[in-house]
C-alpha cells in the first residue's frame, strides 16, 4: 500500500535539503528492514520547503512465532515427571494449561517453555512508533531550536502529512500532529491543501506552483535555457554547482534572460562569469568560448510579467560589473612580481609562517620535480610561476571575488608578459578543489599544484594538527587526493616517500613533531586517497589491500599493479594460484628466519623449484623495474607447477631441523618474489566462501 510522508520546514539551505533527503531514504530503509516491513519503490524527493518519502509497504508486519521459556527443567519437573509448583505457577501467569509446557532446549541449558504466535503489527502502528525517532535523527552542518522546544532541526517544521493506504497515520513529533494537509507555494498560492493519495499530492501542488519532484525542476530549468538561447546560438557556461543549488533553492523554477552594455566584455569570461555567479546566482551565456552581453537567471515565481525580476537583476550586474572593471583596470597598474614581493607581510599559517615562506619552499618542490621528470626546458617558467602564484591574493579582484585566486593571476601573468608556460601553471594550481574538478591540463600546471598540496599537508600535519571525524578546516583530504590524482592521471614516475621527504627537510625548522611521525601520518592519508580513487574506479576492496600492500611509493606502479591483478582475475588459473600462495604463507607464519643452503636441497622437486625460481625471479624482477607488472605477474604464475610438485612430493616439516629450515628458507625466498608484486593473501577468491 501506498505510504506518503512531508516534513514541511522554513526555507532549507540548498546542501541541507540534498542530504536529509539521502539521509531519510536510507534511515527509513533501515527502519522498515528491523521492522519486518516489505518495502518496495521508496523514493525521498523535496524542495527547500518540505522533505518528501513515498515508497509502497506491507500492510503489517509478519506474524512470528516466539519462545516464551519458564524455570529450568530440573526445577520445573519432579523425578517421576510430574510438572512442580514452579511450572504450575509459571503456566497460571501466562495464561496457559500446565499441558502446553515442554522441554526447550536452550543456549543456557535445558527449560520449560511454551512457543506462540506474536501477531505483527500493523504498518500505521509502527510508523507512529518510528517516524519521530528517525525525523529526529537527521543530522545537519548547522541546526536551530524554536519557540520553548529544545528539539534542534535545520529549519523549524511547519507542519507534518503523514498517509498510509489513504489513511491519515497520527504521527507525533514535538506538538505537531500529522495529518492530510499541505500548502502550496509559500508566496504565490499558500493555501492549504487536502490529499489522499501521493498523486493528488503531486497534483495538487503542481497545481498550485510547486514542483515537488527535483527532477522535473531540472528539466524546466533545462528546457529554459534551450528556449532563450535558441535564437542566439549560445549555450550556458558550465557551472553545475551553481544549477544544482538552484535546483534545490526554488519550487517553482522561472528562467530569465537579461542584459549587460557590451563595454564589460573587455573583462575576460572567468571574471564576468563569477561576478554573475556570486553575486547574483546568475549564468553567463557563450557562444564558443565567447562571453556573449546576455545572462541567465532562474527566479521562484510563475512569472515575471512586469519585468521587475529582470530588470532588478540587470541593473544589479551592471553595478556589480562596473566594481570588476575597476578592480581589473587597478590591479594591471602593479605588476605580480611587486605584489610577490609583499607575501612576507601576509600569514599563510601562524606556525608556518608568510606566504613568502611558503613560495620559497614550494620553489624548492617544484625544481626537485622537475629534475626528477627531466624537464629542465621548462623548470625556468616553473620557478617563475611558483614565485608568482600567490601574488595575486594580494589584488582587488582576488579579495573582492576570493574563488577566482589562482585563474586571475594566472591571467594577469599573461597580460604582464609572462611566458605561457608559467601563466597556464598560475591559472591551475589550485586544481583539483573537489573530486569533480578536473587536474590542471597542463604539466607545469601539475607540478606547481603538486608542489603546492604537497607543502600544505606536511606543513600542517607536521605543526600537530590531526584530522578529526568531519573536521577538516585546511582541506588536507582534498588536498591529498589531488596529489594522488595528479600523480596518476599525469602518469608522473615519482616516489611519494622521496618527495614527502624533500618537503619535510624544507619545513624541519617549523616543524613541531618528529620527522618519521610526519612521514607517517602523511602516507597514511595518501593511502586513503589512493584506496578511495582506486574504489570509485570499481577495483574490489580485496584487489586494493592486495595491491597496496608493497607500499605506494610509486603511484604508477601501484595502479600497474592492480590493473595487472583485475586482469588476471578471470583466468582459470588465478584461484589455484592464490590458494597455493596463501598455503605458503601459512607455512611460514610461524617459522623461523633461516639462510637457503642450496647444497642441501636433496630431492629432485625442491630442486626444481629453486632453479625456476631463479629463472622466473630474473626475469620478473626486470620487469618490475619497467614497470610490466602484468608480464611479471604472467611469468611468476609459473611458479605454481613447481610449487605443486613440491607440496606433494616433499615433506616441508621433516624431522631433520637442519632441512626442514632449509625448505621454510626456500618458501620464504618464493614469498619474497611474490611479495614485490602484491599480498595476494588478501584476494578473496569464490572457493574459499563455498
Amino acid at each position: 500500500m501506498e505510504f506518503l510522508l512531508e516534513i514541511m520546514t522554513e526555507e532549507l539551505p540548498s546542501s541541507h535539503v540534498k542530504s536529509a533527503l539521502a539521509q531519510l531514504e536510507e534511515k527509513f530503509s533501515e527502519e522498515m528492514r528491523n521492522s519486518g516491513l516489505e518495502t518496495s519503490e521508496l523514493r525521498a524527493i523535496g524542495t527547500c520547503r518540505r522533505l518528501v518519502l513515498v515508497a509502497d509497504l506491507g500492510e503489517r508486519q509478519p506474524d512470528q512465532e516466539e519462545i516464551v521459556t519458564g524455570p529450568p527443567r530440573t526445577a520445573g519437573l519432579a523425578p517421576d515427571g510430574s510438572f512442580t509448583q514452579a511450572a504450575l505457577g509459571f503456566a497460571r501467569s501466562q495464561g496457559i494449561s500446565v499441558d502446553n509446557l515442554q522441554v526447550l532446549t536452550t543456549a543456557r541449558g535445558e527449560y520449560l517453555g511454551f512457543k506462540r504466535l506474536k501477531k505483527g503489527k500493523s504498518t500505521p502502528e509502527i510508523l507512529e512508533e518510528k517516524l519521530p525517532a528517525l525525523i529526529a535523527a537527521l543530522s545537519f552542518p548547522k541546526t536551530m531550536r524554536w519557540s520553548d522546544k529544545s528539539f534542534r532541526f535545520s529549519r523549524p517544521i511547519k507542519g507534518l502529512l503523514c498517509l498510509f493506504g489513504g489513511q491519515i497515520v497520527r504521527v507525533s513529533l514535538e506538538g505537531l500532529v500529522a495529518s492530510s494537509q499541505t500548502y502550496g507555494h509559500f508566496i504565490h498560492r499558500p493555501q492549504e491543501l487536502s490529499v489522499h493519495s501521493y498523486q493528488e499530492y503531486y497534483q495538487a501542488l503542481k497545481d498550485n506552483l510547486v514542483l515537488v519532484d527535483p527532477a522535473e525542476r531540472k528539466e524546466k530549468i533545462l528546457d529554459g535555457f534551450q528556449k532563450k538561447l535558441s535564437s542566439l546560438k549560445a549555450q550556458v557556461y558550465p557551472d553545475d554547482r551553481l544549477l544544482e543549488r538552484l535546483l534545490w533553492n526554488i519550487e517553482c523554477p522561472l528562467v530569465i534572460m537579461g542584459s549587460f552594455p557590451e563595454s564589460y566584455l573587455s573583462l575576460p569570461l572567468e571574471v564576468l562569469s563569477t561576478a554573475m555567479r556570486e553575486g547574483q546566482q546568475l549564468f553567463s551565456v557563450v557562444r564558443g568560448k565567447k562571453q556573449l552581453p546576455y545572462f541567465l537567471g532562474i527566479a521562484d515565481a510563475p512569472a515575471d510579467p512586469k519585468g521587475y525580476i529582470l530588470a532588478g537583476n540587470e541593473r544589479v550586474l551592471k553595478a556589480r560589473l562596473e566594481d570588476a572593471r575597476f578592480f581589473w583596470e587597478n590591479d594591471l597598474k602593479v605588476s605580480l612580481a611587486e605584489r610577490a614581493d609583499q607575501l612576507s607581510a601576509v600569514i599563510f599559517q601562524e606556525k608556518l609562517g608568510s606566504y613568502a615562506d611558503k613560495v620559497a619552499r614550494v620553489e624548492e618542490l617544484v625544481s626537485y620535480i622537475a629534475d626528477r621528470l627531466n624537464l629542465r626546458n621548462i623548470k625556468k617558467d616553473l620557478l617563475e610561476a611558483a614565485r608568482l602564484s600567490k601574488a595575486d591574493l594580494l589584488t582587488e579582484m582576488v579579495r573582492e571575488f576570493p574563488e577566482l585566486q589562482g585563474k586571475i593571476g594566472g591571467i594577469y601573468a599573461q597580460r604582464q608578459g609572462w611566458s605561457e608556460t608559467a601563466s597556464r601553471a598560475i591559472y591551475e594550481h589550485y586544481l583539483p578543489v573537489s573530486w569533480e574538478d578536473p587536474i590542471p591540463d597542463s604539466t607545469g600546471g601539475a607540478i606547481l599544484s603538486l608542489a603546492d598540496k604537497l607543502d600544505t599537508i606536511v606543513g600542517i600535519i607536521g605543526t600537530g594538527y590531526a584530522i578529526s571525524g568531519s573536521s577538516d578546516p585546511y582541506g588536507l583530504r582534498r588536498n591529498a587526493l589531488g596529489v594522488v590524482r595528479i600523480i596518476l592521471d599525469k602518469k608522473f614516475h615519482l616516489s611519494l616517500y622521496r618527495l614527502v621527504d624533500k618537503s619535510i627537510s624544507l619545513l624541519q625548522k617549523k616543524l613541531t613533531l618528529p620527522a618519521e611521525q610526519v612521514k607517517t601520518a602523511c602516507l597514511e592519508l595518501m593511502a586513503g586517497r589512493v584506496r578511495f580513487i582506486f574504489e570509485k574506479r570499481g577495483y574490489g576492496y580485496d584487489l586494493i589491500t592486495a595491491a597496496l600492500a608493497p607500499g605506494l611509493d610509486y603511484l604508477d606502479f601501484t595502479e600497474a599493479r592492480i590493473k595487472a591483478l583485475n586482469s588476471l582475475k578471470s583466468s582459470k588459473n588465478f584461484e589455484q594460484f592464490i590458494l597455493m600462495v596463501k598455503r605458503v604463507k601459512n607455512i611460514l607464519k610461524e617459522a623461523p628466519k633461516s639462510r637457503l643452503d642450496p647444497a642441501r636441497l636433496s630431492e629432485k622437486e625442491e630442486k626444481e623449484l629453486y632453479s625456476a625460481l631463479n629463472i622466473i625471479k630474473k626475469n620478473a624482477e626486470e620487469m618490475m623495474v619497467r614497470g610490466d607488472f602484468a608480464g611479471a605477474q604472467k611469468i611468476i604464475f609459473r611458479l605454481q607447477a613447481p610449487l605443486n610438485n613440491f607440496f606433494d612430493r616433499v615433506l616441508v616439516m621433516a624431522e631433520d631441523k637442519k632441512i626442514r629450515n632449509n625448505r621454510l628458507a626456500l618458501l620464504s625466498q618464493v614469498q619474497s618474489l611474490i611479495d614485490q608484486l602484491a599480498d595476494y593473501s588478501q584476494i578473496v577468491v569464490t572457493s574459499e566462501n563455498s
